[in-house]
Parts: structure tokens; C-alpha cells; sequence
């Protein structure tokens, strides 16, 4: 059970690189996101909190929170954690804009 996460009785698998569904997860699957979703979404692996990101992006606290469950829920995610995995795996593609989507 190396590096595994003990959860409620259950064992789960640890995200990132390497494996997971996650790792299967093509890039293009963000062309879904508006750009204020990917502008959010983009920043996430900073590891702020919904209001360092609000003051960050000059929006509301509530939006990000808005954001970030249409992120999760468009992406197929569980949580805001992997969420964040996700931007920091795919932080080069984001940076180069829509073009650096296409990747697999």
C-alpha cells in the first residue's frame, strides 16, 4: 500500500502524472471551458484561496466559486484538488492558449 490513501475503509490511488484517469484525460477536453473558466482554472495550482484568486482575477469570491464547480463538473472532476493536479500537469499547454489544447 505504498504510496496509497487510506479512505473511509476504502484505499484509493493517489493523481498525477503517471497514471489514473486523470493522465488519461486528453487536453482537448478543455475547449469546453469559457475563457474566464480556463483563466481560473489556469491558476489553480498557485494554491491560493477562492478569495486570493477573486482579488487575483478582479472578480468576486462567489464567482470563483461559481467557476470552479462548472470547472469540475464540465471536466468530469471530483474535487478542486484534482482540478488543480490537472492545471499544474497541463500548466504549459494553458500558458500557450487555445492552440497548446490540441494536444493529446
Amino acid at each position: 500500500m505504498h504510496g496509497d490513501i487510506q479512505v473511509g475503509g476504502g484505499v484509493e490511488r493517489p493523481i498525477g502524472v503517471g497514471g489514473g484517469r486523470l493522465a488519461s484525460m486528453e487536453r482537448s477536453a478543455l475547449r469546453v471551458l469559457t475563457p474566464r473558466e480556463l483563466e481560473v482554472f489556469g491558476v489553480l495550482p498557485d494554491g491560493e484561496g477562492n478569495r486570493e484568486l477573486a482579488r487575483r482575477l478582479g472578480i468576486a469570491e462567489r464567482t470563483v466559486k461559481a467557476h470552479l464547480t462548472s470547472i469540475t463538473r464540465k471536466l468530469g472532476l471530483r474535487s478542486r484538488v484534482e482540478a488543480a493536479l490537472l492545471s499544474a500537469e497541463w500548466s504549459d499547454e494553458l500558458r500557450a492558449g487555445p492552440k497548446g489544447l490540441d494536444k493529446p
